[in-house]
């Protein structure tokens, strides 16, 4: 029978691997890959933005639990930053920040938060809200580029992206523990 089909090991990997190459190369120049780049500026720039806007949220914070919480993430923000240069390299690309609208609308609701509510649980409560609103679009943020990383074969990217979506994860719940804990119930006793 002539219409079997070859099992033979070579012919079938060679012709996955040429396919896989083909389709790695054309994905690299995809649209997607245009996206996928430009998202990552955007969030290079928004964490540079936030090495700036952290340390006026903990200069402005009065409750123990937010200082520690905020000094902890800014830590963590300059290391996103080194990662997100690292993930600029393993695409070949220079590390390159697009203003992001965005985070600094949610930069600019937190500076006028601090700016209204009186020192203390109040403007503590302010803080951690504004602070979280920033770690949603970082979580939303970094969990797409990850799924664009994954579709594009970018197997790097996609580890250095993972690990910042695990740390925005676990600083937006750090921030909701100190709120519970802590400053929203300190808050309430304060009469409007």
């Amino acid at each position: 029978m002539n219409n079997q089909k070859s099992n033979s090991p070579t012919t079938s990997t060679n012709g996955k691997q040429s396919r896989e190459k083909s389709n790695n190369v054309s994905m690299r120049s995809s649209q997607l890959m245009k996206l996928f780049e430009d998202e990552l500026k955007d969030i290079y720039w928004a964490e540079k933005a936030l090495t700036r806007a952290i340390p006026k949220m903990i200069k402005n914070a009065t409750s123990d639990a937010l200082v520690d919480a905020l000094t902890n993430h800014l830590e963590e923000t300059k290391n996103q930053i080194t990662r997100l240069e690292k993930v600029f390299e393993s695409i070949d690309k220079k590390a390159t920040a697009e203003k992001c609208d965005a985070m600094e609308g949610l930069i600019k609701e937190g500076e006028e938060i601090m700016e209204d509510c009186e020192e203390g649980p109040m403007r503590d409560a302010g803080i951690i809200s504004a602070a979280q609103k920033v770690e949603h679009y970082e979580i939303a943020s970094y969990g797409t580029l990850r799924q664009f990383a994954e579709t594009l074969g970018l197997t790097e990217a996609q580890s250095l992206l993972e690990t910042t979506l695990n740390e925005e994860k676990a600083a937006d719940q750090k921030l909701t523990k100190v709120a519970m804990r802590t400053v929203n119930i300190d808050a309430t006793e304060i009469e409007a």
